[in-house]
C-alpha cells in the first residue's frame, strides 16, 4: 500500500493517515495520555503528556517505518531495506522489518551508544558501524542501497513515513477531544507534518506548535526563506531532533499547517528531562522532552488544554547521567564555587562548618595549596554543593561572603 499521489494534490491527506492507522492496528501501541499537575499549574490550563516514549522500540518511529516498509512491492521486499540512524529510526526500521519478514541493514555511526546498537540488533537488523558523524553514515547507507538494490528507508522525507507518524495525531484527538494546543518536537519534520495533516483536517481550530533545539533549528530560517535551507554543524544534546536541513516533503506541510515554531535552550531541555523523571516518573530523551521545555520556558504562551508529545525515551544511561547533572545545575540544585582562604590548620573545617549552618550538602572538595597564583599563606578550595534551588544558592553564597571568604565564582 503506497500513499503517493499526483503532484497537484498534497503529498499526504487525512485518508492516508487513517489508512496507516488501520495498517498499524495490533502493531503500534495506542500510547497513554497522562495529565501533569505541575505543568497544568504552571501553564494555568490542563496539560497532558502523550507518552510515545512508551511505544514499542521506545519512540514513535515504528509507526512510519512499518507503514513505509509494508507499502513496498514483493520485488522491493525481496531486495531488503537499509537505513541510517543513530538510534530511534534504526530500532523502528529493525522491528518493522522483522514483523514484515523483510531483511534489514542499518548503518549507525561508529560512536553510537552501545545500548542502541544492541537493541537494533536484537530487533533483527544487521548493524554496520560506519562513519564518525551521521552524514557519513547516511552516505554509506545510500551507497549500500545503490550497490545492492536495497530500498533506502528515509527517517522523515517520504509520504508513507509522514502518514504513519500522523496516526499519533488521530490518537491525540481521540484521547483528548477538548485539546486546543499540541506541542511537538521537530527535527526533519516528519512527525509534526503527519500530526498537522491529521489534526488540521479534523480540528482546524487546534493550534500546532513545533519545537526545535536552539543549536539545531533549521526550520525558522527555512520558513523565512520559503524553502529548506541547511544550517552548518547543528549541535544539541537532543540527537533525535538534531537535523541540519528540513525534509522536502514535510517542509511544505509544516509551512502550510503548523502555526508556530519555537526554539529551546540546552538548559531548558535538561530541566525538562529532569522534570519528566521527577514529577511524571517518565524516562524521556532530550528530543522527547522538547515540548515540555517549551512549556517551561514560556508557560503563558499556550492556550489549554495542551497536549505535549513525549516522542521518545531512548537515552543512553551515561548521557542521562550528564544531562541530569546539567539539569540540576540549571535548576539551582547544584552549586560549584571557588574560594580563597588562609592556609592554616582548621581553615577547611571552619569552611565546612559555615556550609553546614546554611544546610548545603558538600558533594566534593578540591583543596589546592601549590599554585603560582596563590600567596604564601593562601589556599584555594573548589566546592561542589547540593542545594535546594536558586534562592538557596544565593543564600549560601551570601553566607560565605559574610563569613569573610573570598568567593571567586
Amino acid at each position: 500500500m503506497s500513499f503517493s499521489r499526483p503532484g497537484t494534490l498534497p503529498p499526504v491527506i487525512l485518508d492516508d493517515v487513517r489508512g496507516a492507522q488501520k495498517m498499524l492496528s495490533g502493531v503500534a501501541r495506542i500510547t497513554a495520555m497522562e495529565g501533569s499537575r505541575y505543568l497544568s499549574q504552571l501553564v494555568g490550563a490542563p496539560v497532558h503528556l502523550k507518552c510515545e516514549n512508551l511505544q514499542r522500540t521506545g519512540s514513535f518511529k515504528l509507526r512510519g517505518a512499518y507503514v513505509r516498509i509494508a507499502g513496498l512491492s514483493q520485488v522491493e521486499r525481496a531486495a531488503g531495506v537499509v537505513a541510517a540512524s543513530a538510534g530511534n529510526h534504526a530500532q523502528g526500521v529493525a522491528l518493522a522489518s522483522s514483523l514484515l519478514g523483510v531483511r534489514s541493514t542499518v548503518f549507525m555511526p561508529a560512536g553510537a551508544p552501545l545500548p542502541k546498537v544492541a537493541a537494533t540488533r536484537q530487533y533483527g537488523a544487521e548493524v554496520r558501524l560506519q562513519g564518525q558523524v551521521i552524514e557519513e553514515t547516511l552516505a554509506a547507507a545510500q551507497e549500500y542501497a545503490h550497490d545492492t538494490g536495497a530500498v533506502f528507508i528515509h527517517p522523515f522525507d517520504h509520504p508513507d513515513i509522514i502518514a504513519g507518524q500522523g496516526t499519533v495525531g488521530l490518537e491525540i484527538l481521540e484521547q483528548c477531544p477538548e485539546v486546543r494546543t499540541i506541542v511537538v518536537g521537530m527535527g526533519g519534520g516528519g512527525l509534526a507534518a503527519g500530526i498537522a495533516v491529521a489534526v488540521k483536517a479534523l480540528r482546524p481550530d487546534v493550534k500546532l506548535i513545533g519545537v526545535q533545539a536552539e543549536g539545531a533549528a533549521a526550520y525558522p530560517p527555512s520558513l523565512a526563506a520559503g524553502h529548506p535551507v541547511s544550517i552548518e554543524s547543528p549541535a544539541t544534546m537532543a540527537d533525535g531532533i538534531k537535523v541540519g536541513r528540513p525534509g522536502d516533503v514535510p517542509f511544505k506541510i509544516i509551512g502550510d499547517l503548523v502555526d508556530e515554531v519555537r526554539t529551546v535552550s540546552e538548559d531548558a531541555l535538561s530541566g525538562a528531562l529532569l522534570l519528566c523523571l521527577e514529577r511524571a516518573k517518565l524516562v524521556v530523551e532530550p528530543a522527547g522532552a522538547s515540548p515540555v521545555a517549551a512549556l517551561m520556558s514560556d508557560p503563558h504562551a499556550f492556550q489549554g488544554p495542551v497536549v505535549a508529545l513525549l516522542s521518545g525515551g531512548n537515552v543512553d544511561p551515561l548521557l542521562m547521567q550528564r544531562i541530569l547533572r546539567h539539569g540540576m545545575v540549571a535548576a539551582g540544585r547544584y552549586l560549584s564555587l571557588r574560594l580563597r582562604l588562609t592556609d592554616r590548620p582548621g581553615a577547611l573545617a571552619a569552611l565546612l562548618g559555615a556550609l553546614s549552618v546554611v544546610d548545603a550538602n558538600v558533594l566534593d572538595v578540591s583543596h589546592v595549596r601549590t599554585d603560582p597564583r596563590l600567596g604564601l599563606t593562601e589556599a584555594e578550595v573548589e566546592l561542589h554543593l547540593e542545594t535546594k534551588g536558586p534562592e538557596h544558592c544565593e543564600e549560601v553564597t551570601a553566607a560565605l561572603r559574610e563569613a569573610g571568604y573570598t568567593v571567586l565564582g
